[in-house]
Parts: C-alpha cells; sequence; structure tokens
C-alpha cells in the first residue's frame, strides 16, 4: 500500500517540511489574513487541477484551460451586468467551459490530433479572440449580489472551501468506486488494451475534455466573484500551476496512474511556495522557475522506473 502512495507521501513529507520551516524562520506566514488570501488564491487552482486529473489519467494534456479560464471569467462578468441570477450566471458558464472542453476532446478522440497540439492551438485561439473581443478592456463595475457569491466577504471562503472539498471528494470516490473511473484509468493505461476490452475510450477522453471544461468555468466564476472587476488576460501561467500540481501529486504524465488525493497535496505545495518565497524576501520570478524545475524533477521520477525495466528486460533477453 505504501509503495503505491509514495509520490504522495514524499509530497506530504515536503509540505511539512515547509511549513515547519517557516514557523521558524517566518511564523507570520501562518497569520489568519495569510492564510485566507493563501486558500483563496488556489481554490481555482485545485477545482481546474481536479478536472486535469481525469484527463491526465487518461493518457491527454490541456494546456488551454488558462485561456479557458479567461475567457469564462469575462463571460461570467459580462452575464451578471445584464442582471442575470448568480445561479444563471454559473450554469452558463459551467456549460461554456464544458463546450470549450468538448471540443478539444472531439479534436483529440475523433480526428486522433496529439493533444498538447490541439491545446496549443486553442489555448492562443481562445486568447487572442478575447484580446480582439474585448481590445483589453477589463470588466468593471460588477454587481453586489454577484461579488462573494451574494454572502459576505466573511462567509465566502467557507462556502468556496465547501465547493472544491466537495467536487475532490466526489471525483476521488468516482475514480476509486465507479465504473466510469476504472475506464478513465484503463484508457490511460493501455488505449488499445482497453479498446479491445470494449472500452469506447473515444468518448472517454471526450467527457474528461468536457469534465475539465466545466470545472474550469466554475472555478472562473468563483474566482471573479471575489473581484469588483476581471482583466481580459486573467488566467496567465494558470496552466503551468495546474499541471505541476498533478504532475508532483503523482499522477503519470502518460496516464493511467495518479489520485486526486496526490493532486490537492501537489496543489498546497505549489500553492504555499509563491507566498513562502516572498515571506523570505526572495524575488516571486522564481515561483515559476521553481515549478518547471518540480515538473522535470516529477517526470524524471516516473520515466526513472520504466528505464530501468527496460533495461533489465534487454539484460534477461540478451542472457
Amino acid at each position: 500500500m505504501l509503495s503505491q502512495h509514495r509520490r504522495e507521501l514524499w509530497v506530504g513529507v515536503a509540505i511539512v517540511a515547509l511549513f515547519a520551516a517557516l514557523a521558524i524562520v517566518r511564523p507570520e506566514y501562518f497569520g489568519r489574513g495569510n492564510l485566507i488570501d493563501l486558500f483563496l488564491a488556489n481554490v481555482a487552482v485545485l477545482i481546474i487541477a481536479a478536472g486535469m486529473t481525469l484527463v491526465m489519467l487518461a493518457g491527454e494534456i490541456d494546456i488551454s484551460v488558462g485561456s479557458a479560464f479567461a475567457v469564462c471569467a469575462v463571460s461570467a462578468g459580462a452575464l451578471s451586468k445584464t442582471g442575470a441570477p448568480v445561479l444563471l450566471v454559473i450554469a452558463a458558464v459551467c456549460v461554456l467551459g464544458a463546450l470549450l472542453g468538448a471540443l478539444n476532446g472531439a479534436l483529440v478522440a475523433y480526428l486522433r490530433l496529439p493533444s498538447i497540439v490541439v491545446t496549443l492551438a486553442m489555448m492562443i485561439v481562445l486568447r487572442d479572440s478575447l484580446r480582439w473581443i474585448t481590445q483589453g478592456a477589463w470588466v468593471q463595475d460588477l454587481p453586489p449580489d454577484f461579488q462573494w457569491l451574494g454572502l459576505s466577504q466573511g462567509t465566502y471562503p467557507v462556502a468556496a472551501g465547501l465547493i472544491a472539498v466537495a467536487i475532490a471528494a466526489a471525483l476521488a470516490w468516482g475514480l476509486r468506486h465507479t465504473a466510469a473511473g476504472r475506464v478513465c484509468y484503463a484508457t490511460g493505461s493501455s488505449r488499445d488494451a482497453a479498446r479491445l476490452a470494449g472500452v469506447n475510450t473515444s468518448l472517454v477522453t471526450l467527457c474528461a475534455f468536457a469534465s475539465l471544461g466545466a470545472l474550469t468555468g466554475l472555478a472562473a466564476v468563483l474566482n471573479a466573484m471575489r473581484f469588483n472587476q476581471i482583466p481580459a488576460n486573467t488566467g496567465l501561467g494558470l496552466e503551468l500551476k495546474v499541471i505541476a500540481a498533478v504532475v508532483v501529486g503523482g499522477t503519470a504524465i502518460t496516464g493511467g496512474r495518479g489520485t486526486l488525493a496526490g493532486t490537492v497535496l501537489g496543489v498546497v505545495l505549489l500553492g504555499a511556495i509563491g507566498p513562502a518565497l516572498t515571506f523570505l524576501g526572495v524575488s516571486a520570478y522564481w515561483e515559476r522557475a521553481i515549478q518547471g524545475a518540480i515538473i522535470l524533477v516529477a517526470v524524471a521520477a516516473d520515466a526513472l522506473p520504466r528505464i530501468r525495466h527496460t533495461h533489465a528486460a534487454l539484460r534477461e533477453a540478451r542472457a
């Protein structure tokens, strides 16, 4: 059991070590205000990372989530200014996100295009289209009943936290105990074997991308509700944070292995690093460099056992 969750254990150890060091060197890091800000800044990352886990378990990747996040956030702000009820805004933006994700999924699943190429193109198309439509203008003067989900500023973090926890728990349970979760793992482990076993791998891929899109839309709305204006360039660099958290949490970049619990730990670790650098007096520009380095280390850690296994098989074959 421990060997199956080795990555999660190491991430947990890293989190404990980081927090212990901060408690000694910069105890003010654990002030109530900073912890709330840290939590709210990473709620969207956690929700999107949960969806990205599904896509990566199926053996694919989506690097357009930052651009989709921006489109959904701006759309949520524009729709709220028409006087639409908050629940309608949330539902409409989730549907928009699901449609964007389904478009990616259809191109990957049915046209057999590489997901990294499809989503790279979609990232550029969505970002530049949004820039052209808005001319770089921010959505301003959002209605009061839209901000903070119509709740008080003190109550909103609790509501957002409950939503994020419910999503992560539901997906974790579904991956572990439902047929949909099992076919997701099977598709990522070996698409050909899953297909021979009767799994509609194209539908699995489509649903994974659509689910990621819907969760991206939800995350965009929850994040937009924190402010009274929405930048047209919101979500820049978000895809790196999300993918890094999922990979660090133990989800294999090649698919077929990973857990939601690992993803949550990855979000906690990477989300804590940026503010920690600020408290330690290190330039915040190092945050993305550290994230990139962590991705590289995590991918290398996944590759090494396969390389050893291949070399061992070759030696046995020669013997």
